[in-house]
């Protein structure tokens, strides 16, 4: 009886299991492609509010990224200081998403520049990235701001992916004078592992592990080595500003504590009572632009041409 049993329960639990691999394998896949999305880019990309809808002068700019797509931005002119702001958007952001935070940082005196990420906006498609490819894309950005300004005093504010980006960035390059950062994560993993928890109501590991494989398989890169935690000492002695919401479902405020715990000085945080990702600045538009404007003044204003 138990033979028999056996044997005939051996095609629907070989089927089950089956079934139970392809669900988490289809699962996972979904998950790579939250993570790297296919660029959908579209004419309504170039339809957009710009500096000039604020009043602010503005010039197209075009530049190269280490393997040579174009990567579109905005300059904001300001001739007689050598100080340049640069904007680092979101995973699925474009450039004019910080045109409250670039034309508030213009009107303070800096020259700014605003750029769109590689597969977002008007720069040339590609498949989203994770904080990989993105990183390249801010390092030539940093690249043409030399280019323009030999002597630039330059300092970055990012948001959330954008301020993985910054973190990442600023650890490699030392032109990078001063660093916001809104809403960071502190790894890859930990980002899309909680984001599994809250959404799929799943088990994160092993789903986080294959999504891991699928990326690298179809994009070269891996999340879970994008780890803005590991490398934010580094860039002490210049000056972190990190900032985070309270309130934040997508990036938890626990995130923030760790990067603050792991930086060195001079190091600053602020966390945003109520504010959901990224939501510091819709909180309180003024305080927000007034505390960042008054640490980059801190740390940028230090020569002027």
């Amino acid at each position: 009886m138990t033979t028999k049993f056996g044997l005939s329960s051996l095609p629907m639990a070989l089927t089950g299991a089956i079934g139970l691999l392809g669900g988490i394998t289809g699962t996972a896949y979904y998950v790579s492609l939250r993570v790297s999305p296919p660029p959908r880019q579209s004419y309504l990309d170039r339809y957009t509010f710009t500096p000039w809808e604020l009043g602010v002068p503005y010039e197209r700019v075009e530049f190269r990224s280490s393997d040579d797509l174009r990567l579109v931005g905005w300059w904001l002119p300001r001739p007689e200081t050598n100080a340049v702001i640069v904007g680092s958007h979101g995973h699925s952001g474009r450039k004019d998403e910080l045109l409250g935070i670039g034309s508030y940082c213009w009107r303070a005196g800096y020259n700014v520049l605003l750029f769109d990420y590689r597969g977002r906006g008007e720069s040339d498609p590609w498949p989203q990235t994770l904080v990989s490819r993105e990183v390249e894309d801010l390092l030539a950005a940093l690249a043409y701001v030399r280019q323009r300004i030999p002597t630039a005093s330059i300092g970055v504010v990012g948001y959330s992916m954008g301020a993985a980006v910054g973190i990442l960035a600023t650890a490699r390059d030392q032109s990078v004078k001063a660093l916001v950062a809104d809403s960071s994560f502190t790894a890859g993993d930990d980002v899309v592992a909680h984001g599994i928890e809250q959404v799929l109501r799943l088990p994160a590991g092993p789903l986080v592990r294959l999504a891991d494989m699928i990326v690298a398989r179809r994009h070269g890169y891996r999340f879970s080595q994008a780890r803005p935690v590991d490398v934010i000492g580094q860039i002490a002695p210049r000056p972190v500003f990190l900032i985070h919401g309270t309130d934040d479902t997508l990036v938890p405020v626990s995130h923030v504590r760790q990067l603050y715990a792991a930086a060195r000085e001079p190091r600053m945080v602020w966390e945003v009572p109520g504010a959901e990702h990224c939501g510091g600045y819709f909180v309180d538009r003024v305080t927000y632009c007034r505390r960042v404007v008054e640490f980059f003044d801190q740390y940028l204003r230090s020569v002027e041409v």
